[in-house]
């Protein structure tokens, strides 16, 4: 098996790392946070905790997790032990905003680099991590990711251009599912249903729907008309929507997201 290192655990790098456990890949872990690597290594079997320096000189790919405004100074802490390998490693960054060719810059021009941008149902093993690459990644660079993300969720490769695009939708998302199931879980109590009941039937018709898309191949629009009955409740509910500006503010809060994702790659 192939040895993954994790240079930053916070909750997206944990929750991959914890994915890529399943797989069972030898996992090394390190953090600004000793102790957090520490924590997250003891919960997982094939895992140790580690330095920055050691993950650099023994992995076979690393997944960067550090936040967009630390890469500069991470990039000078690990140049060195870069320059030193035999052969580059390739690594993942899941940076939000940060461009392969800005990666280059920071990491070396010769350093093959794998650029994803998951969601937090990774975590479940239910994310959509999209992924594009440099150039200089091999087609064992690319199956590595595959197995080891295997348990994560879906991924897709995409072309650069479009990441931040699909990043403002999948990655920003599940905030904005989260507020809608939470919005119709206070509808339901507000027709009188106690708020454990309320939030678990918003829940299940969330999830249900969505397989329900997936599974039939029908467009949403067909699966709504068919809940609309002429005269009925749901067109009802569906016309305050509607009157609300729901879709324009959805269509709003994906653009909104991409522009700040532009933004934090500057």
């Amino acid at each position: 098996m192939s040895k993954i290192g994790f240079i930053g655990t916070g909750n997206m790098g944990g929750a991959l790392a914890r994915a890529v456990s399943k797989s069972g890949h030898d996992i090394y872990l390190s953090d600004f946070l000793k102790e957090k690597a520490e924590a997250l290594a003891e919960e997982l079997e094939n895992a140790c905790a580690t330095d920055n320096a050691a993950i650099v000189a023994s992995c076979d790919m690393i997944f960067l997790g550090v936040k967009p405004q630390m890469l500069p100074a991470l990039a000078d802490e690990l140049a060195s032990g870069l320059a030193a390998r035999q052969k580059p490693v390739c690594l993942v960054s899941m940076a939000a905003g940060v461009s392969l060719e800005r990666l280059g810059e920071l990491f070396g021009k010769n350093t093959p680099i794998l650029r994803i941008m998951p969601n937090t149902p990774v975590a479940i093993g239910a994310g959509m991590i999209l992924w594009c690459d440099n150039g200089l990644a091999s087609e064992g660079d690319k199956r590595l990711l595959e197995a080891a993300l295997r348990f994560a969720g879906k991924l897709d490769a995409i072309p650069e251009r479009l990441i931040d695009a699909a990043s403002a939708l999948s990655g920003c998302g599940p905030a904005f599912v989260c507020l809608f199931i939470e919005a119709l879980a206070d509808g339901g109590v507000r027709c009188g249903l106690p708020r454990d009941k309320a939030l678990l039937y918003a829940i299940e018709t969330a999830k249900g729907t969505a397989a329900l898309i997936a599974e039939s191949g029908k467009h949403p629009g067909q699966l709504k008309d068919e809940v609309c009955s002429p005269a009925g409740s749901t067109i009802e509910g569906v016309t305050a929507l509607e009157n609300g500006g729901f879709r324009a503010l959805a269509i709003d809060a994906v653009t909104t997201a991409y522009e700040r994702t532009k933004e934090l790659g500057k």
